[in-house]
């Protein structure tokens, strides 16, 4: 029988709450303010303060927003205002040419050939990982939240400045977007209701310093390597930072202002670890759940890679590990609410009209579970994953979808199969004793107090390679996302 994993009880339709009521529960979690019938239907309508919000929730109304017609559903002010104090002026936030110039001039950055030359990289992350578990005694609780923040943090610094996370500056910069992360969801909360920011004093000096703290913790290597390279030095680094200091926009000729790297970087380290750990956690939990699933994925990695370390080759061969992260991301996707769009130019939507200026909300967390596109929508299945999903395009959108789709998708699906890879192979995890986690949504979706598991050494036997190698064109996979 499968597993149903955790998920906020929705509200009863027939109790209609305050606005006061939602503000409130949102503080906790945006998950705990949605209705049994926010999982069903195809677009709702929600009035808040001042504005009417849509939360569009089916495949061709997402299509049409996300692909169709994005550039009449630009990003909203309210996607920025929470995270300008950190990202700046970043493709996070941007529109129009501004934002067409950055994607065009990122996209080097994270094309096949370079996720290629940083593999070794972030296998580096991975043998840090490892040296910290196998610190662990047999059988102890380890907080594997807080692990998995940790190895994907380490990965994106290692992969975009070719630093670890154990140096003092690193441990600076992770701590500061924790607290970052905590504070914004304050500040996005508020908007969300049309309040003042300054309604929140403490939460709004703590998130305005911290923001602008990691900013200045991210530029000091940046600013050394960006002056270097314009004395015309090169230190031989291959990492994502190099490739952002070479690149040329193909249109105008113009490179990157110095300002423009650091908005850049930050944005690339807070998408780029936040997300991975979130989703990396709970693909753990479900795993210590289903333990025969577990041990699939040990035999599959053992009989690819016998004892030796994973190479870049066998990244699309992991099918088992695959599905068993794009089934994750599925129950828990890693942004469990896609940053508002705004409606302009008098548009419509299933024929209704969207005032100009109309905030659009796309929730992965609704889509994926939605009663009239999934079968067991609640329950943990890898298996559906099997010779690809049978599903209309829109309907699993875990990076989003259309030209704004999430740069490092591909980055993020090979980060994740190698860690699952290098963790299934060598340990066994069980749930720890206690109630299981309790999902909450703020930037990303975490567990309300952590994710805790057992963690057993499996023992050291000689592991005999009995899949062959295919040959390095064959197993490459293609410059394109994995997850599709």
């Amino acid at each position: 029988m499968a597993y149903t994993p955790p998920y906020p009880e929705p509200l009863d339709q027939s109790s209609r709450r305050s606005l006061w009521n939602l503000f409130k529960r949102g503080r906790r979690s945006w998950l705990a303010t949605l209705y049994e019938g926010s999982y069903s239907g195809r677009m709702s309508r929600v009035r808040l303060p001042g504005v009417q919000l849509f939360l569009v929730k089916f495949p061709d109304l997402i299509k049409e927003v996300l692909v169709d017609k994005f550039d009449h559903f630009p990003k909203h002010e309210l996607s920025e205002t929470a995270l300008k104090p950190l990202l700046g002026e970043s493709i996070f936030t941007t529109n129009g040419p501004v934002w067409e110039r950055q994607r065009r001039m990122l996209d080097p950055a994270f094309g096949q050939a370079k996720l290629k030359e940083v593999f070794t990289l972030m296998t580096g992350g991975a043998d840090a990982m490892v040296a910290r578990l196998d610190a662990v005694k047999d059988g102890d609780i380890a907080d594997i939240e807080i692990e998995m923040t940790h190895v994907t943090a380490d990965i994106i610094l290692r992969t975009i400045l070719s630093e670890s996370l154990e140096g003092e500056g690193a441990r600076k910069i992770f701590n500061a977007f924790n607290l970052f992360q905590e504070k914004a969801v304050v500040m996005i909360q508020l908007s969300f209701f049309r309040l003042p920011l300054w309604l929140a004093p403490r939460h709004y000096m703590v998130w305005k310093s911290t923001g602008k703290e990691i900013r200045e913790l991210l530029a000091v290597p940046i600013r050394k390597r960006y002056e270097a390279h314009q004395r015309g030095e090169n230190a031989g680094h291959k990492d994502i930072l190099q490739s952002l200091l070479e690149t040329s926009d193909p249109v105008d000729g113009s490179v990157y202002t110095l300002e423009e790297l650091v908005d850049q970087v930050a944005m690339l380290f807070l998408a780029g670890h936040e997300t991975s750990a979130s989703a990396l956690s709970w693909s753990l939990f479900l795993l210590s759940k289903c333990p025969e699933i577990q041990e699939k994925l040990h035999v599959e990695t053992c009989q690819l890679l016998g004892d030796r370390q994973p190479e870049f080759k066998d990244i699309p061969r992991h099918r088992q590990i695959r599905n068993v992260f794009r089934e994750t991301m599925r129950i828990y996707p890693p942004v469990g609410f896609l940053t508002f769009r705004k409606a302009t130019g008098g548009q419509k939507l299933q024929k209704k009209d969207l005032p100009d200026g109309s905030p659009i909300v796309i929730s992965p967390w609704l889509v994926h579970r939605h009663r009239d596109l999934w079968e067991r929508p609640n329950e943990f299945d890898p298996d559906r994953f099997e010779g690809g999903l049978d599903q209309p395009p829109c309907a699993y959108i875990p990076f989003g979808q259309g030209p704004r789709i999430c740069i490092g998708a591909a980055f993020a699906m090979q980060e994740a199969m190698l860690i699952l890879a290098t963790l299934t192979r060598r340990y066994r995890f069980e749930p720890a004793p206690g109630p299981e986690p309790e999902p909450t949504s703020r930037l990303t979706i975490r567990s309300l107090d952590g994710i805790s598991l057992r963690v057993w050494k499996r023992p050291q036997v000689k592991h005999e390679q009995t899949i062959p190698d295919e040959p390095a064109e064959a197993a490459a996979a293609p410059a394109k996302c994995p997850f599709h």
